[in-house]
C-alpha cells in the first residue's frame, strides 16, 4: 500500500493530528516510535513540544540554567499552533532546535515538511486548548514516578550533559510538583490512555486508528 502511494507522492488531502502526552520519562518517546512504526517517513512527522521551549539568548546563563522548564509558561505555544496550521495547509516549516546544554535555541532550525500523521509529542502536549482542539487524537503515556525519575536521571545526565545532584534538585524543586499541578491533570483531556509506558493492546488501537487514516490517504492518491 505504502510503496504504491510513494511512487506517485505524497498528496496532503487532509492531516491526522496526534497528541501525545505524559508525565517526563513516561516513555512517550518510546511510544512514538511504536505507533508510527512502518510508516515510510514521508508519511509521518513527530513535532517535540521540546523544540518549542522559549529562547532565552537575552538571559545571563545562571538565570536560564534555574529556569522552572516544567512550567507551561516555558513553552512558546503560539508559534507551536502556527506552526501546526501552517503544516494543515501544506507548508513546510523551520522547527526550532533546542539546546539543552545551553539552554537555548540554536541559530538554525529543522525544516519539517506537510505529511498525513503529524505527532506532537511532550510533557504538556495536552496542556494548551488550542492544540486540544486541532487534534484528532489525545494520547497520555502513564507511568509510576519512580520510573519516570529514573528515566530521566538517564536521559538528563547520557543526553543533556547535566549532572546528577542537579537532575535530583530539579525534580524536587520544579518537575514533581508541576507534574502534580499541570502534567497529571492532562489525563482527563485524553482520547486513549497507555499504561506504564508501553501496552501492546494500547498502542495497536493507535496504530489501527492511523491505519486508517493511511488507507484514506492512500484511496484519495489512487
Amino acid at each position: 500500500m505504502y510503496e504504491n502511494s510513494l511512487q506517485r507522492g505524497v498528496t496532503v488531502s487532509d492531516v491526522f493530528f496526534i497528541g501525545l502526552g505524559g508525565g517526563t520519562g513516561s516513555g512517550k518517546t518510546t511510544i512514538a516510535k511504536a505507533i508510527t512504526e512502518g510508516i515510510p517517513e514521508n508519511w509521518v512527522a513527530t513535532i517535540p513540544l521540546d523544540s518549542y521551549y522559549r529562547d532565552q539568548q537575552d538571559r545571563p546563563f545562571e538565570e536560564r540554567e534555574r529556569n522552572n522548564y516544567d512550567h507551561p509558561d516555558a513553552f512558546e505555544w503560539d508559534l507551536l499552533l502556527e506552526h501546526l496550521d501552517q503544516l494543515h495547509h501544506g507548508k513546510t516549516i523551520g522547527m526550532p532546535i533546542y539546546n539543552f546544554t545551553r539552554h537555548r535555541r540554536q541559530e538554525e532550525t529543522a525544516k519539517v515538511k506537510p505529511c498525513p500523521i503529524i505527532v506532537v509529542e511532550g510533557i504538556l502536549a495536552l496542556y494548551s486548548e488550542g492544540l486540544r482542539r486541532r487534534y484528532d487524537m489525545r494520547v497520555f503515556v502513564d507511568a509510576e514516578a519512580d520510573e519516570r525519575i529514573l528515566r530521566r536521571i538517564e536521559r538528563d545526565t547520557h543526553e543533556r550533559g547535566r549532572s546528577l545532584p542537579s537532575v535530583v534538585e530539579q525534580y524536587r524543586k520544579t518537575v514533581k510538583p508541576m507534574h502534580e499541578a499541570f502534567v497529571e491533570p492532562t489525563k482527563a483531556h485524553a482520547d486513549i490512555i497507555i499504561p506504564e509506558g508501553m501496552n501492546k493492546v494500547a498502542v495497536d488501537l493507535v496504530k489501527a486508528k492511523i491505519s486508517t487514516v493511511i488507507q484514506h490517504q492512500h484511496a484519495s492518491t489512487a
